[in-house]
């Protein structure tokens, strides 16, 4: 799916469920698109991982095989991107939006740079404020598990020209909480259910992403 900044932007927007897609091998990663993208999911965060047991190189070549495969139906971004480096990996690759756990002036600015939608971690007002002066188009609050709904509401309030995404402890149950009480849009995991997944229930993955989808 070829888009502008603008267009991701929108779509984050629009479909408000971004899942986020972690440790999977390259194949179980592609069922795990294919089946998510059946129940309407439209965007999907691939991680790096920071504990190098998973090299930069495979999570690039993974963000790649999606975005040949499913650059017409759904949006692909990388996720826990932590340097420049990372970054560049995901733009070469494809990736379209960069979403981090912290708030690091420099991956934001290299985000932009490259012409990608920036999406850094963020947990306090000064944190999110900074990161939106820096560039940022949207806030992860993270992990928001931690705190109450109502800690979401009150950064709002002062903070209401910022984009906020609510991440972590993000569910089936809650998830309309979180965009009623102002989040432009969750990430979370829920769907990419490693059981089903080992099992090979890919069709139950397609039933999880139409019940989280109907929530919306």
């Amino acid at each position: 799916m070829r888009a502008t900044r603008e267009d991701i932007i929108q779509a984050v927007l629009d479909n408000k469920i971004i899942v986020i897609a972690r440790g999977l091998e390259k194949e179980q990663l592609y069922k795990t698109v294919e089946a998510m993208q059946k129940g309407g999911i439209r965007m999907v965060e691939v991680t790096f991982d920071q504990s190098g047991k998973i090299s930069d190189t495979e999570t690039a070549v993974n963000i790649r095989m999606l975005c040949e495969k499913f650059g017409d139906t759904m949006y692909v971004g990388a996720g826990t991107v932590m340097s420049e480096s990372q970054v560049e990996l995901a733009c070469e690759a494809g990736a379209q939006f960069i979403i981090s756990p912290d708030c690091y002036e420099p991956v934001i600015k290299k985000t932009r740079e490259l012409g990608l939608v920036s999406m850094p971690g963020c947990l306090t007002p000064t944190e999110a404020a900074m990161a939106h002066r820096w560039g940022a188009d949207f806030v992860k609050l993270f992990p928001n598990s931690e705190f109450k709904l109502s800690y979401l509401k009150a950064l709002m309030a002062p903070l209401s020209h910022i984009k906020f995404l609510s991440v972590g402890g993000v569910n089936e149950n809650n998830l309309r909480d979180f965009i009623d009480a102002g989040a432009c849009g969750v990430g979370l995991t829920g769907i990419v259910n490693k059981k089903l997944i080992a099992e090979g229930k890919y069709d139950e993955i397609t039933k999880l992403a139409e019940l989280y989808v109907s929530k919306i």
